[in-house]
């Protein structure tokens, strides 16, 4: 199963809507089919493996990280492919939570005389998939905040500074994890202040995050590195109602796609922005600022993981903070996180937490 997880997580960030799902089928004690969800959703992992097992998978064991599905789609069930297979048994990790699925998958498979085996690593399975279970019971898209600040918490000087803070090896790992998310997000300010591209370069990537924008008024920079690339790689604007309509024709007319949104106060409501992401199929974002956005996030409570990366420079009071202000009156208002990972990456600190729920968590030290 740990490997079923492992190839899995290759399908992270480009496999929206559907979950990243792994894959492995067993036969005499030696590994026939391998595989996981395919870019775009289809074929499905099970579908992959069973492909390359053959005639191998009669009488097999198969070790997949989601329940089956069992419901026609695009594609066939594939709890009715493991069925055609003929396969022995087969270990889940975990339940699917789409109500088109939801246990249906694994009482199919019994009902055709097929052992099914559900539980096994579970934690780590939900993990994996969290974005997608999120979607699932809340409607909304999770949510991973990057901060990349100097050791005071700065993100750039009071001139407005920022490249770089953090080092190559640090800047490597945060396209990584561009990678791995379904979406990048950005506010306006930062459109304005970095004209940033917000893509993966240098990993060979085959399918780009989707870059999203909050801006309420659209006031955008023309001829910016994301409305030039538009057509290319996917570019959505969440915004308000009183977007600026000039503008909306340019951006949309620059192939962006225009997403309106409530607002909350004099702001866009981004609980309804992520319901909106979710809808369109979004289930990992990856926010990268600035500082008002982040606020915003937080303050909300929409900020389901923290990732940041720490120098060894200082910058002083008077450069610009890496979230912008939270109006707390006390400690006990400021939402606790707990410590998941911390490691040194090149000459920068790593390290990684987790919305805590109340729970107390073990740190990983390495």
């Amino acid at each position: 199963m740990a490997l079923a997880l492992s190839l899995g997580r290759r399908g992270l960030g480009n496999c929206w809507p559907n979950p990243a799902v792994g894959c492995v089928i067993v036969q005499g004690g030696r590994i026939v089919g391998r595989g996981w969800t395919q870019p775009g959703g289809r074929p499905h992992a099970e579908r992959v493996a069973l492909d390359q097992a053959g005639a191998m998978a009669r009488g097999a064991t198969v070790y997949v990280t989601l329940e089956p599905c069992s419901h026609h789609g695009q594609t066939p069930p594939c709890a009715e492919a493991l069925i055609a297979a003929d396969v022995a048994r087969v270990v889940v990790a975990t339940g699917d939570s789409n109500p088109k699925v939801s246990g249906a998958g694994i009482k199919r498979l019994r009902a055709a005389g097929i052992e099914v085996v559900q539980g096994v690593m579970e934690n780590e399975a939900r993990a994996a998939n969290a974005g997608f279970f999120q979607v699932q019971e809340t409607g909304r898209s999770r949510v991973t905040l990057k901060l990349a600040t100097s050791f005071d918490g700065r993100i750039a000087t009071a001139s407005g500074q920022s490249q770089w803070i953090t080092g190559p090896d640090a800047r490597r790992l945060v396209h990584g994890l561009r990678a791995s998310h379904d979406a990048v997000m950005v506010g306006a300010g930062t459109v304005r202040a970095d004209d940033p591209s917000l893509t993966v370069r240098d990993l060979g990537v085959a399918q780009q995050p989707v870059r999203v924008v909050v801006s309420r008024r659209l006031n955008l920079p023309e001829g910016s590195k994301l409305q030039a690339t538009a057509k290319d790689v996917p570019v959505w604007i969440c915004h308000g109602p009183d977007a600026d309509a000039d503008q909306m024709a340019r951006w949309s007319g620059a192939g962006a796609l225009l997403i309106p949104c409530a607002l909350r106060g004099r702001q866009i409501d981004l609980c309804f922005a992520l319901s909106a992401l979710a809808e369109r199929g979004l289930t990992r974002v990856f926010c990268e600022g600035g500082g008002a956005l982040a606020a915003s996030l937080m303050s909300a409570g929409l900020v389901d993981e923290m990732v940041g990366f720490t120098a060894g420079l200082a910058i002083g009071a008077e450069g610009l903070p890496s979230i912008g202000a939270l109006g707390l009156g006390t400690l006990r208002e400021a939402e606790r996180f707990a410590l998941a990972d911390a490691r040194q990456v090149g000459g920068d600190v790593y390290h990684r937490w987790a919305r805590c729920y109340g729970c107390v968590k073990t740190p990983h030290f390495r």
